[in-house]
């Protein structure tokens, strides 16, 4: 069993015009999920920067639509989760979906655009993209400026409605003052820092701030941020997992593995039914308490309720 903290498909769905049943341009569709040991999956609704600004409200709502009528009404087995109770209640044919949100882009200024998409099942609240939002700066962005007073009230509001406080892509300022503020925390597609260099990565001091403060760290499969090497491996990504397990983390990381969201992943792991070959590579590292920590029990165990 498996759980993924983050994909692209809807994004990639939205912008493509296609179907989630079986198209081979999708990382993540019906027929490679039931093909893997994935259980529970993770959609976010990413609105792409070249979007106009009066747009990207109306995109995101799509891509809800997009959620429930490509992928939750025309299957029968797979089950919409808002809670850790229907996690465990999934049968064995059944998978689920969680709905996300990456980046605060779409709201603008208005809070109320973020309750109604809470009120739709959004589950996980990606404070930024590379960019520059309204609430925080993202990690691409050269002022990197922390958390704006909206940015302070949507974590506000993310506590109040027990939800994540998603802090991939976030400025480093921005990074620290959300640790402080949020009462459930994540990370959803990053790595180590030490281990590869690469901004989007999470330095040591973050590291052990969000082990400190209960959060989780989702490792991801793309590839510039396993190895700056040509081809990164299941080794290479290893390298991350053992780094992040020294520091104290077995009870804080997940996968994120970010599939449909790049083309360049770890080799052997780019798309989701490949998900069966590092459950394989994983059994012959780690021991069966750890790898089902990672593979969902942290997840489930730190599911907001």
């Amino acid at each position: 069993m498996i759980i993924d903290c983050h994909c692209d498909a809807l994004n990639k769905m939205w912008s493509h015009h296609i179907d989630f049943d079986d198209n081979s341009v999708l990382d993540v569709n019906y027929q490679k999920w039931m093909d893997s040991p994935v259980k529970v999956q993770c959609f976010a609704i990413y609105v792409p920067e070249n979007i106009p600004t009066e747009s990207k409200f109306a995109a995101a709502l799509h891509m809800v639509d997009l959620f429930f009528e490509k992928i939750i009404k025309p299957f029968s087995n797979i089950r919409f989760i808002q809670t850790k109770e229907e996690i465990e209640s999934l049968k064995p044919n059944e998978r689920g979906a969680i709905l996300t949100l990456e980046g605060l882009d779409c709201i603008g200024a208005e809070l109320y655009k973020l309750r109604i998409l809470l009120r739709l099942g959004v589950k996980m609240i990606g404070m930024s993209w590379n960019q520059a939002n309204l609430a925080v700066d993202g990690i691409g962005e050269p002022r990197g400026s922390g958390l704006s007073s909206l940015g302070r009230k949507v974590i506000q509001l993310a506590n109040q409605q027990k939800v994540w406080i998603d802090l991939a892509h976030i400025s480093e300022q921005g990074f620290d003052e959300a640790v402080e503020l949020s009462d459930y925390l994540i990370v959803s597609h990053a790595n180590s820092r030490s281990v590869c260099g690469h901004s989007r990565n999470l330095n040591e001091q973050q590291v052990r701030k969000i082990i400190d403060n209960n959060g989780l760290i989702g490792i991801t499969f793309v590839a510039y941020f396993v190895t700056i090497n040509n081809n990164a491996t299941v080794n290479d990504l290893f390298r991350h997992i053992s780094y992040f397990l020294s520091a104290g983390g077995e009870n804080h990381l997940v996968f994120g593995s970010d599939f449909d969201g790049t083309d360049q992943f770890v080799e052997n792991l780019s798309s989701i039914n490949q998900y069966s070959f590092l459950q394989a590579a994983l059994k012959r590292r780690y021991s069966a308490s750890v790898i089902q920590n990672i593979s969902y029990q942290n997840f489930i165990k730190h599911f907001p309720d």
